[in-house]
């Protein structure tokens, strides 16, 4: 039998063919962005079929990338080649597609963030549970060759005890690619928290584990369609670790998670650097070469889709990653420090 993932192995538990069919589901500049990433180069999956609800708006893109085009979800999900559903979907419909997939015996990879709740999120990985489908999130940047190196340094138990981690994160793409359905608040009630920032709450579960508290201060500088936003969070882990989360718009891209023990610290600086600090010792930075992370992400997705590797998400580490997340929505909402239900 296939190794199950804890959020189910897919019945496409039984699938054993080479490379996984695919539909896209969604195909503006991100979803069209997943499929350039894929088709044609990973030997793992392949996109069939593409949903959107305009199709004429995509049939340039469709022939080039040999896809057939539906404006019907319905039409995706009954089609029997169709081994997996990748959305690319507005925030608020995720949770709603997920259900369906699941239900049609469809794995599911759903773009960040996976829902805007913990209870959402609990509907879509309980879904999937059921239907012993696998559900992956598409936190690619947890695929950096520095995350990578960060997360085996930490895991490894090399820095000892973990007493704090930062995280900074810059990104000016919400500029240069304005979507008003990106700035309201039923889509992105975390302002850059919703766009880049929750990609550093995941890192931050997956490197200290489940968040217990959050505190939060925004500023908004210029309202739409320029947005312009800084945000900042304290956070209290499980473990007794601190954090602090910072995300700003519009500065041009940067990336940072640090992450302190009692024996030395360790940092991811962009997607291929990192530095590692320990007791006694000179710093020692390493660099690696830059990866298609996006592919990256699709291809362990596609891997545990066909029970060649389990899942590296666990639907807990998932539920915990929105449950900060929400906390945090709310502490930026009211300028509050917010515990979370233990629930």
């Amino acid at each position: 039998m296939p190794q199950r993932s804890s959020t189910g192995s897919s019945s496409a538990a039984q699938v054993t063919e080479a490379v996984i069919d695919a539909a896209i589901v969604g195909l503006g500049r991100w979803g069209r962005r997943i499929v350039s990433s894929v088709q044609g180069r990973s030997e793992r999956l392949r996109f069939v079929r593409a949903m959107v609800p305009h199709p004429d708006k995509a049939r340039e893109f469709s022939i080039e990338h040999d896809l057939d085009l539906s404006a019907n979800y319905a039409d995706v999900l009954a089609d029997p080649r169709v081994q997996a559903v990748v959305l690319a979907t507005p925030h608020s419909q995720h949770v709603e597609q997920i259900v369906a997939a699941a239900r049609a015996g469809k794995a599911v990879h759903c773009e960040k963030p996976l829902a805007l709740t913990r209870a959402d999120a609990l509907r879509a990985v309980k879904a999937c549970r059921e239907a012993d489908v696998v559900l992956g999130v598409g936190h690619d940047k947890r695929y950096f060759p520095s995350m990578r190196e960060l997360e085996r340094i930490v895991k490894s138990g090399e820095l000892g005890t973990i007493l704090h981690a930062e995280a900074n994160s810059s990104n000016e793409v919400s500029l240069q690619h304005y979507a008003p359905w990106r700035e309201a608040e039923s889509e992105a009630p975390g302002l850059s928290l919703t766009a880049t920032g929750v990609h550093l709450i995941d890192a931050l579960v997956n490197l200290v584990g489940p968040v217990t508290r959050v505190q939060a201060q925004s500023m908004i500088h210029q309202p739409a369609p320029g947005p312009v936003d800084t945000l900042t969070l304290l956070l209290e882990f499980r473990n007794r670790a601190t954090g602090t989360l910072c995300s700003v718009r519009p500065t041009p891209f940067f990336w940072r998670v640090h992450v302190f023990g009692t024996k030395g610290s360790a940092e991811a600086i962009g997607e291929t650097e990192l530095v590692l600090r320990m007791s006694g010792c000179k710093p020692d930075r390493r660099t690696f070469e830059p990866a298609d992370t996006v592919r990256t992400a699709l291809d362990i997705f596609a891997d545990a889709v066909s029970g060649r590797a389990a899942y590296p998400m666990s639907s807990e580490h998932i539920v915990e990653t929105i449950a900060a997340f929400e906390a945090a929505t709310t502490a930026l909402a009211h300028n509050a420090s917010v515990r979370l239900d233990k629930a």
